[in-house]
């Protein structure tokens, strides 16, 4: 009885459920009809058939279906019934709160989506080849497209005449392309990443062919700052040829000149603070070996030109510190020296306050570098203010400290294994220079120091301007005071300097115009006037004929007029007598055996008339020899 309970109890709940989907109201009547269904087949009542089960069912769904049509027919015109999509959904009483509740560790690695391996590196994969060609995802099956997709792989995977091959193809084949300007991009691309000098030179000649096909290119730029690239890729270290360098400095300032508003305009900025780095390096070294053989004005020349032309460079603190110490070696030099007190005393202050602003610009504009304490003691030792820098000073040169990269462990193997320079602490801000200041040469700081020298000994004199003869930086009074006395010697005389003058004729006025040096031409008469201060030179010409009509033929020894210089040559010009044949050398006699050598014969010739060797005749008696035959009978006794 129990299992028909529960079997007629599904029974009328299937028979609802049936109900309310035809008849719409689904919600307020199903605990009625399940409650009249446990009433209906409760135990006092409950049927035994199944036919009189499925009958109630029946009965129970054709009135619902009544129920619906009725209230359909009921309902204005124009309107239909609610679905139960369109009910309003009854409130569901819940103990959350509307706040949303944080998620565990364990879900969120739960929810999270691990990829695999091999999924991260396609993707990886992926992302450099768009880099490499950014056409790679376009679908296009047209030739063009794959030649130059072939191409691509190929440069990638190393194969470059491959390559090249294929882009020559698509340039040649297919000249009104669309990918006619990467194709000749990629063909420069494929030299440049091959390497070598061939490579790279060719690489070059390339690239200035797309510029000039391409200029308003995008590309152009990348073209350009790629040709900045093969020079820097050749720099050696600063002591070794600086011709790349120079190269590459111009190249990427013309980058940085021709495309302002490119996107490689930062990568060409840091690149360019590294060559200047590498330049300073090497200006800064010849600085210092001058200044370690004491050659200071040398030094001083070398090292203005790097803080002027080169403000970003690691070691400019170093820099200023020794181009300070090169004027303080002057002035210690001219301490020695015996001068007035006076021109001393102006000669001192010259060099002191030129290195005192050279001390302190390390401690105001480089206030955050390593050797400002450095600037610091030797402004102090010399008894001068110490100057303090501002706010924005110190932020700026903190700032530029800051960007400089400190050496590592890899760094420094990286440093001993290849021969590149080292730009390590380059500055990783600031704006290079583009254009090069004019460089400070030693003769101009030679020719500052003499123009101090002389001001000093004679503040009222006029200054000399540069490039006249003047006495060397260092040199003593005594010889600037002898230099002087011979000058003012040379007035007193009255005599005017040698100068190119003609010899005046015959019978002239003798004139006191000093040396002169003239040639007379052929036919000219020489002059032969005696008088007055003349020292003429006079060159004889063959042929030529003096006053008497005589030809120029060379004066006899003693016969030159005074005034004059004879021609080059001998004063005796007798011939030399005729070279006698040597004569027969006498016979040769030999001491050891006390007889004469025999007077040599006739040489014998051969056939072709050339003289024939002929072996001497060996007495067996007397000598022995391996060449010849051997001793026979009582010959072989005698030793001799």
């Amino acid at each position: 009885m129990k299992r028909f309970t529960q079997r007629a109890v599904q029974n009328g709940e299937q028979a609802l459920e049936w109900i309310e989907l035809y008849s719409g109201s689904k919600t307020g009547r199903r605990t009625q009809g399940f409650s009249g269904m446990v009433s209906l087949f409760g135990k006092s009542a409950l049927p035994r058939s199944f036919f009189i089960r499925r009958g109630v069912a029946v009965a129970l769904l054709m009135g619902g279906i009544a129920a619906s049509a009725c209230a359909q027919q009921s309902l204005p015109p124009g309107t239909t019934a609610a679905t139960p999509d369109d009910q309003t959904p009854t409130a569901v009483l819940s103990n959350n709160s509307g706040k949303k509740t944080r998620k565990s560790t364990q879900d969120k690695k739960d929810d999270k989506v691990v990829q695999s391996k091999d999924t991260v590196k396609s993707e990886k994969a992926r992302k450099q080849q768009m880099k490499v060609n950014p056409l790679g995802d376009v679908k296009s099956s047209q030739p063009d497209k794959l030649l130059y997709d072939k191409a691509m792989v190929a440069i990638n995977k190393g194969r470059f005449e491959v390559a090249r091959l294929d882009l020559q193809t698509l340039l040649s084949t297919y000249p009104d392309s669309e990918y006619q300007m990467r194709s000749k991009l990629a063909f420069a691309d494929s030299w440049y990443r091959e390497g070598g000098s061939a490579a790279l030179a060719q690489a070059e000649t390339e690239y200035h062919d797309f510029i000039i096909f391409f200029p308003n290119a995008p590309e152009a730029a990348e073209a350009q700052m790629r040709i900045g690239d093969i020079y820097f890729k050749q720099m050696d270290r600063p002591d070794r040829d600086y011709t790349k360098g120079i190269h590459a400095q111009e190249e990427y300032r013309n980058m940085l000149a021709q495309y302002p508003d490119s996107s490689l305009v930062p990568e060409a900025k840091q690149h360019l603070r590294e060559v200047q780095e590498v330049l300073a390096q090497r200006e800064h070294s010849i600085g210092e070996f001058y200044g370690t053989h004491e050659n200071w004005v040398a030094s001083i020349a070398r090292l203005q030109t790097v803080v002027d032309t080169y403000p970003l460079y690691s070691h400019i603190d170093q820099v200023l510190i020794s181009l300070g110490d090169a004027y303080q070696a002057q002035s210690r030099f001219i301490r020695t020296l015996q001068l007035p007190e006076d021109a001393k005393a102006r000669l001192l202050k010259t060099y002191d306050d030129q290195a005192a602003a050279a001390y302190s610009r390390v401690a105001t504009q480089y206030a955050a570098s390593p050797h400002v304490e450095d600037a610091r003691d030797r402004l102090d030792a010399m008894n001068r203010p110490i100057p303090e820098p501002t706010p924005e000073q110190l932020a700026a040169s903190q700032a530029l400290e800051d960007s400089r990269q400190t050496y590592t462990l890899a760094n420094r193997a990286k440093g001993l294994i290849f021969r590149g320079p080292d730009t390590v602490q380059t500055a990783r801000i600031g704006d290079p220079a583009l254009v090069d200041p004019k460089a400070t040469l030693a003769p101009e700081v030679a020719n500052r120091s003499n123009e101090a020298y002389k001001a000093a000994l004679d503040p009222k004199a006029s200054v000399p301007a540069v490039g006249t003869n003047a006495p060397a930086d260092g040199a003593t009074p005594a010889a600037a005071e002898g230099t002087d006395a011979s000058t003012a010697a040379a007035a007193g005389t009255g005599s005017s300097p040698a100068s190119l003058q003609d010899i005046p004729a015959e019978n002239a006025a003798p004139t006191n115009a000093g040396s002169s040096f003239t040639d007379t031409p052929t036919g000219v008469a020489t002059p032969t006037s005696t008088g007055g201060r003349t020292a003429g030179v006079t060159i004889l010409s063959p042929g030529a004929t003096d006053g008497t009509g005589n030809s120029s033929a060379p004066p006899a020894a003693g016969s030159v007029p005074a005034g004059t210089i004879s021609g080059v040559g001998p004063r005796n010009n007798t011939e030399l007598p005729a070279v006698e044949k040597a004569a027969d050398a006498p016979e040769t006699v030999n001491d050891v055996a006390g007889q004469k050598t025999p007077a040599g014969q006739a040489p014998v010739l051969d056939k072709n008339g050339k003289p024939k060797k002929v072996k001497p005749e060996i007495d067996k008696d007397e000598e022995s020899s391996s060449t010849q035959k051997k001793k026979k009978g009582l010959k072989k006794l005698n030793p001799f």
